[in-house]
């Protein structure tokens, strides 16, 4: 039976995760981001269910204590998580599923899906980076500041990753990000899979 490919995506705030992955599920077939809940309020334009599942502190915990998780964790006060059961129906109906997480959930994700392939996306410069930050026009210079040691912390830990993507120039991060989704589904396991039946068709 065909089965989709689990994909781990990190990035620092600012690096341009978000922007490169809604293009790449526009540009790519089969590919879906996982919808995380949160604690966080909700921004203007974000829908509920659409751009993470928004919920208040208690019910995420209960979520947490029933094992609903495959991974969770809190980022600037806020919790996140991404649900089990949710990924797996996804992964099972053969669609490509990208997990959008920090480089925490991505090591509790492992545990559970060692197959996953993680992608790190780095900024080309730190100043560009704070510039980023900066031109969102969502934050004061004292969480930027914040942000900035954040963001030094994550990207402490690229070496953990399968792949390192460069979002220097916009068009060709999200050519490699494509490349690799690609390639990926062409490995012998995962196309021999998909491909079964035209398979004993040529070897008959």
């Amino acid at each position: 039976m065909s089965q989709g490919t689990l994909y781990i995506v990190s990035a620092p705030s600012g690096a341009g995760k978000t922007s490169l992955l809604k293009a790449l599920i526009q540009a790519e077939k089969g590919i879906q981001v996982s919808v995380s809940h949160t604690t966080r309020p909700m921004r203007p334009g974000e829908r509920n269910g659409v751009d993470y599942w928004f919920t208040n502190e208690s019910e995420f915990r209960r979520m947490v204590e029933a094992g609903a998780f495959i991974e969770h964790a809190q980022v600037f006060g806020y919790l996140y998580g991404t649900s089990e059961n949710a990924v797996r129906e996804l992964l099972r109906s053969d669609i490509d599923v990208v997990l959008e997480i920090d480089w925490q959930g991505a090591r509790q994700v492992r545990l559970r899906f060692p197959e996953a392939i993680s992608v790190f996306i780095l900024p080309p410069t730190r100043q560009a980076l704070r510039q980023r930050l900066n031109n969102r026009g969502q934050d004061s210079d004292e969480v930027i500041d914040r942000r900035m040691r954040e963001a030094r912390n994550e990207m402490e830990h690229f070496s953990e990753y399968d792949f390192l993507v460069f979002n220097d120039q916009f068009e060709q991060a999200l050519a490699e990000l494509r490349a690799l989704i690609v390639s990926q589904r062409l490995r012998e396991p995962v196309q021999s899979r998909r491909m079964e039946g035209q398979l004993k068709d040529l070897l008959a």
